[in-house]
């Protein structure tokens, strides 16, 4: 594995905690807790009780289970088109599909950060569900169709994944799964410490700036072509500070 696919993998970790504190997931994580337990948003965020607890944590690891079977589903699909594509073109699509994935980014992350407007990306396209569902069963469908929606923050950051991982598609898997693992982890720690959502929630603005400002970066890097020397040179300060260390 190279060191640009290594900062990669890192980025599409990153990408994935973006996704669950944008504005467009966060504000509603406790209305999602609501209605996959059946209990209200006062009694989860006023509730200590471990017995309570774990019942949150269950529907949020059965929800997450529903969201990851979509996901990686997608990215294992990209992959292989991304093989296919560049089986097709003999092998002179690198540099061409590279280009392409690096303007994308940076569009997606214009538009994450709130400088451009895309009305059709404002659409919100995310399945609705008139009647609880029935158990813990119920909660994996409930989180294949948040996956399947197309949100106005979620589906940029995750269709930039998709791209990168089109144009690496033998690291694409990873890089979808470990967007999936950036989106758990946050949802996890918050759904036990459910209370926290206030304060990021003030924060979430500016946390969607500096994350589609990352997103730009890494797209002019991935168009100039300019990644794995920068990733090289990271790993080569990370092992001399190591050596030193060592020494």
């Amino acid at each position: 594995m190279s060191a640009a696919s290594d900062i990669t993998i890192w980025l599409a970790l990153g990408a994935g905690v973006l996704s669950f504190l944008s504005p467009c997931t966060l504000p509603i994580f406790p209305a999602y807790l609501s209605y996959i337990t059946g209990m209200t948003v006062k009694e989860i965020q006023g509730s200590q009780e471990l017995k309570v607890r774990s019942k949150l944590l269950l529907h949020a690891i059965l929800f997450l289970t529903g969201v990851s079977m979509i996901f990686i589903g997608l990215g294992i699909g990209v992959s292989i088109l991304g093989q296919w594509v560049q089986d097709l073109l003999s092998g002179q699509s690198g540099i061409f599909l590279q280009r392409i994935a690096g303007i994308f980014v940076i569009l997606m992350g214009l538009f994450v950060a709130g400088w451009i407007q895309w009305k059709g990306l404002m659409k919100e396209k995310r399945f609705h569900f008139n009647k609880k569902p029935v158990g813990y069963f119920g909660t994996i469908f409930v989180g294949m169709g948040f996956a399947a929606g197309w949100t106005p923050c979620i589906g940029p950051i995750f269709a930039s994944i998709l791209v990168v991982a089109g144009n690496n598609p033998t690291q694409g898997a990873i890089y979808t799964i470990m967007y999936v693992i950036g989106f758990a982890i946050p949802f996890l720690l918050l759904t036990f410490f459910i209370g926290s959502t206030r304060w990021l929630v003030r924060y979430s603005q500016k946390i969607m700036k500096f994350g589609g400002a990352i997103m730009i970066t890494m797209g002019v890097l991935l168009f100039t072509g300019q990644m794995a020397k920068i990733s090289n040179f990271l790993l080569k300060l990370v092992q001399d500070s190591w050596l030193a260390n060592l020494g």
